[in-house]
């Protein structure tokens, strides 16, 4: 591939400084030079100026769910934690075949929208395929869910067959890892289980006040919910602590986990996150709509917590792009740096998911790239981006 140069009134390289002018040149599908019009040292090459607007990398989903793409709309949103996760139930046993070409579809519009990469949760691996056959970089993390310690094995045995199989198929640009859905609906003996082989990759954890309270006292909403799914019998100690400290007293707290939402956290629970290292992905839009409150992302961010973003399903957030979690978090933190905003959009992910060629600029990352148009060159790259009104889109580069 011949060397490219792309120019636009603003280039964000997310480590460093934005560059106003700026230009990113580009050859066999890799960066080589970053720079402003007009710097010494620039490569020889035709420029493409993309006009007025941002360029910056791809965008980096840290935490979805593609197979429940087909859900958007079927979900009523803000009717609380319990009532949502059954509205999911019922409306994935009653969906017909249109699940697949949803998933496509929204594929298609990650890639459109300019995201180059996701970490997808999955209970099926049916979708192996859709994403080989796309542009996106994927790690999918096969989720094991199951609240009976009598089933622990036989779970894992499932996950053995279901990875036997995926490996039987390879899929380019894709790589599975086993996760675990939650604390509250995978027992401690899964959990010990999943340790010999590594420990879950993925987690969500403190997402809810149900979540806080059943390990808390094993009662409330979840109980009683466990009880309606056919768990009444399985006896439950409750650890008596948070989410995140039980998490840790499992040793599921570690750098290679992404942690998704981390809404209901108290310091001792920042401090423990830090300290292990784990990426937590936020997911304001799921969380405001599901209603069960917005992560503290100033007191994250002062803790030390590593931060990316996510959207979870369509099931729980309008899309899929990870921009408009951005965009909230800007509303609702107004003081927050934008530049850090815009990193846990990018680079944030990247490093969560382990993809060290993407989330920055600079020479040998991918030409992953995205760009946000304007009409007139934006006086703020980062305010433009968060303004509500950007659209992102891919960058082509042959």
């Amino acid at each position: 591939m011949a060397r490219l140069t792309l120019g636009a009134s603003w280039v964000l390289p997310i480590d460093g400084p934005p560059l106003r002018d700026g230009r990113v040149a580009v050859e066999d599908g890799r960066v080589v030079w970053v720079g402003r019009d007009g710097d010494s040292g620039a490569p020889d090459g035709p420029l493409r100026d993309l006009g007025p607007g941002v360029l910056l990398p791809g965008l980096v989903n840290a935490h979805c769910h593609l197979e429940l793409s087909h859900l958007g709309g079927q979900t009523p949103f803000a009717q609380g934690f319990v009532p949502w996760v059954e509205a999911v139930i019922a409306a994935r046993a009653r969906s017909g075949d249109g699940a697949r070409e949803a998933c496509a579809d929204a594929i298609r519009s990650l890639e459109e929208r300019g995201t180059v990469a996701v970490g997808d949760v999955s209970n099926t691996l049916g979708h192996l395929d859709l994403l080989g056959a796309s542009d996106l970089r994927a790690v999918v993390f096969l989720e094991l869910l199951a609240w009976d310690p009598a089933r622990a094995e036989a779970t894992l045995s499932w996950a053995d067959e279901e990875l036997a199989a995926a490996a039987g198929r390879p899929r380019p640009g894709v790589e599975i890892r086993l996760a675990a859905h939650a604390p509250h609906s995978v027992s401690s003996e899964l959990f010990a289980a999943l340790a010999k082989r590594g420990h879950a990759a993925s987690l969500h954890l403190a997402e809810s006040p149900e979540e806080t309270r059943f390990l808390a006292d094993g009662g409330g909403p979840w109980a009683e919910f466990l009880v309606r799914r056919g768990h009444g019998h399985v006896a439950f100690r409750p650890p008596g602590t948070s989410p995140v400290e039980y998490a840790e007293s499992l040793g599921l707290l570690r750098p290679s986990l992404v942690a998704a939402h981390a809404v209901q956290l108290d310091t001792a629970d920042r401090q423990r996150l830090s300290q292990s290292g784990a990426a937590v992905a936020l997911c304001p839009r799921s969380n405001r709509n599901i209603g069960v409150g917005m992560a503290d992302v100033p007191a994250l961010l002062a803790a030390g917590v590593r931060l990316c973003l996510g959207t979870d399903s369509l099931a729980s957030a309008e899309t899929l792009d990870v921009l408009d979690d951005a965009v909230l978090l800007a509303q609702q933190f107004p003081d927050l740096d934008a530049g850090a905003l815009v990193r846990m959009a990018t680079a944030g992910g990247a490093e969560a998911l382990g993809f060290d060629d993407l989330g920055t600029l600079a020479p040998g990352k991918r030409a992953a790239l995205a760009f946000a148009a304007a009409d007139l060159p934006p006086s703020d790259p980062y305010a433009h981006l968060l303004s509500g009104e950007a659209s992102l889109r891919r960058v082509d580069i042959g």
